[in-house]
């Protein structure tokens, strides 16, 4: 019975305003949702770049690959609380604002693209090279063979990837939440941890936590109806 007394003094779920916590769910979902959509885009692309020039042997090929993988190599190693700071003149040149959950996209889409971008890279890598020597010695060109071999063999590398992706950008949203881009982790923050409202830090925890396990869920549905080995 203390125990239980002493649980029930520690969190208060009178003091939840429920709808604030439901506006800040929205706008984590909102903020993960478009950036999860962004990063698939633009990690593709570069995953896509570093995997056809990689080996190649000639100067362009090379420099390109060269470029890419240092842009992917250095932003992916950056700590994401550090990346927001340093992006702050290009997040308000290009949002022309600092707060609320846009302010946090370019942050990001840049700490979480080069990330997918190896993923997509590794995944590409993992697709059998007799199939796509099959596919070029009848006469396939490169861009029939990304979209009709490539693309289709690797596609549920691709989505585990992007999953495991879209789970990290959660995370993400909610240290941007900090500085003041909104969502749950700005609400468990300002109106958990610093009013020592531990019941909101709480709840805002395990919303986040069941947005995360429907996240992988879904992704786990989706693997299983497009992978057919």
């Amino acid at each position: 019975m203390a125990n239980i007394n002493g649980f029930q003094s520690y969190f208060q779920f009178k003091q939840i305003d429920w709808p604030t916590m439901w506006e800040a769910t929205g706008e984590t979902v909102w903020l993960t949702a478009v950036s999860v959509l962004l990063v698939a885009i633009l990690g593709f692309l570069l995953g896509l770049v570093l995997y056809q020039t990689n080996g190649k042997m000639d100067f362009m090929s090379r420099l390109l690959n060269g470029i890419v993988a240092l842009f992917v190599n250095v932003f992916r190693s950056v700590p994401f609380i550090i990346l927001i700071v340093l992006l702050i003149p290009m997040t308000k040149e290009l949002m022309g604002t600092m707060i609320g959950p846009k302010a946090a996209i370019p942050a990001l889409i840049v700490s979480a693209a080069p990330f997918y971008a190896r993923l997509v890279e590794l995944a590409f890598r993992e697709v059998d090279s007799g199939v796509i020597e099959a596919t070029r010695a009848l006469g396939a060109s490169k861009w029939q063979i990304i979209w009709q071999v490539l693309l289709p063999e690797s596609m549920p590398a691709l989505v585990s990837g992007l999953t495991v992706t879209a789970i990290s950008l959660l995370g993400y949203t909610a240290m941007a939440g900090v500085i003041g881009a909104g969502g749950l982790g700005n609400l468990a923050y300002t109106e958990g941890f610093q009013a020592n409202q531990n019941t909101i830090t709480l709840v805002a925890t395990i919303i986040i936590l069941i947005i995360v396990f429907i996240c992988q869920k879904a992704g786990d549905i989706i693997i299983a109806k497009i992978d057919h080995r």
